[in-house]
């Protein structure tokens, strides 16, 4: 059977086990299993094995687990609250207001839970009742937030970052402060954008009764401090060196918990549905990305990445064309599937060829995320759309919408930092090794 045939067999059976409503994880072992068991006379048993045990098991993926319980942490506990209330006193003064909280609430909250969902959730179910009872235009309040909830893959440490490092074998510290840069750019463009509409339209943002004092703001900086301390120490840990991203996650959660009962926020409730909604989290993600790199070994086996990265090559495309051709398909498979299974997906067929054509790696991380984080905000799969539907009640496509515009925002960035890589490599340019 020649390649194309083999191809579309797999690509069918994907599509008949995800359209079945299988789970993605099984899903991809079940589509792996088959090339394996139909083309091939390989021991596809061992394989599995080998490949559950050699995915789960490094001491990079163990640092998921601990982000994922230190963002479950801060979202059942007064931390997240305590946030938006440190930071409205000092946006009551600008065009937009409050819905800006929606935006630096968001990109400090992603600082320390790596999670788009948890990101958007925690700082939606504050913002959202706060900027209805208010008066705020509800299409911009909810945009902001659908697009500012997905810096949580973005801004480190990120969990997308971790499985991208993990898969491409790229460094997770380069890639963590690369992030940086192009993460406030997209705060820097959602803060313009807000601050542009409503200058022009000053209802969409109602000055309500509050007035806030000078020395009101600087009361409220406590409020905040405890977020800042916990990303200086959980990043400045890596940074340093004086602890790995696993260290430092184990760090984060201890640093959570501190502040959580610091706040008399913490309590056996909360230590139990926090440990459980991080153990359901990292098991579905792991299943996702054992099924997805058995999958890619038969792939591997196939010869089908060998001979897709000589039919790209052979084409001669330029660097930026070859760039917009992927773009494209990331935003189609944006539609269709969760960003895990994007990057478990494609980067073992993808790197070699973005590597090929002079991109970095670290570089194509960033890239990579922004994917997905216009995956996060694209029907009919976007989470943070179902997040905020659950939220407010709204549907689907009404979110999408009032998204739209931070969809293109994100594409701006995205095309900022291909054709000015340096805002995503300047800093890990400094960086030792």
């Amino acid at each position: 059977m020649d390649l194309a045939s083999i191809s579309m067999t797999l690509i069918a059976l994907l599509v008949v086990f995800l359209g079945g409503s299988v789970w993605i994880g099984l899903s991809l072992f079940m589509v792996g299993l088959g090339g394996f068991i139909i083309f091939t006379d390989l021991p596809f048993g061992a394989i599995m094995a080998n490949i559950a045990w050699n995915n789960t098991s490094g001491s990079a993926m163990m640092a998921l687990p601990f982000f994922i319980w230190m963002g479950e942490i801060l979202f059942r506990s007064r931390i997240s609250e305590n946030l938006f209330n440190g930071l409205a006193p000092w946006m009551d003064g600008i065009p937009g207001r409050l819905i800006h909280v929606n935006i630096f609430a968001c990109s400090f909250f992603a600082a320390v839970s790596g999670s788009s969902a948890a990101t958007t959730a925690t700082v939606g179910k504050i913002t959202v009742p706060e900027l209805r009872k208010r008066g705020y235009d509800k299409s911009l309040s909810v945009g902001s937030l659908a697009g500012a909830g997905t810096l949580g893959f973005l801004i480190p440490p990120s969990m997308m970052m971790l499985v991208y490092g993990i898969i491409g074998d790229v460094s997770i510290g380069k890639l963590f402060i690369a992030g940086f840069i192009p993460g406030m750019l997209i705060v820097c463009l959602f803060s313009i954008y807000v601050l542009i509409r409503c200058f022009m339209n000053p209802k969409m943002a109602p000055r309500g009764e509050d007035r806030y004092t000078w020395g009101q703001r600087f009361q409220a900086i406590p409020q905040i401090a405890p977020v800042v301390i916990l990303v200086l120490i959980v990043l400045g840990s890596i940074y340093s060196g004086w602890a790995t991203p696993t260290e430092a996650g184990a760090v984060g959660v201890a640093g959570s918990i501190f502040f959580a009962v610091a706040t008399k926020s913490f309590s056996g409730e909360v230590f139990t549905t926090s440990l459980m909604g991080a153990v359901k989290t990292s098991c579905m993600i792991m299943l996702i990305v054992m099924g997805a790199a058995y999958l890619s070994v038969v792939v591997g086996y196939l010869g089908i990445t060998r001979k897709l990265t000589m039919f790209v090559t052979a084409l001669g495309l330029s660097p930026y064309m070859l760039i917009l051709i992927l773009s494209v398909l990331y935003i189609f498979l944006g539609c269709l599937i969760d960003g895990f299974s994007m990057i478990v997906m494609t980067t073992p067929i993808v790197l070699p060829l973005v590597t090929a054509a002079g991109f970095d790696p670290v570089w194509f991380g960033i890239y990579l995320v922004l994917m997905i984080e216009l995956a996060q905000i694209t029907p009919p799969v976007g989470f943070n759309l179902f997040v905020i539907s659950g939220l407010n009640n709204d549907d689907i496509l009404t979110i999408a919408r009032a998204a739209f515009p931070f969809f293109l925002l994100l594409c701006m960035a995205t095309a900022l930092i291909t054709i000015f890589p340096k805002i995503a490599l300047f800093l890990p340019a400094l960086m030792k090794g």
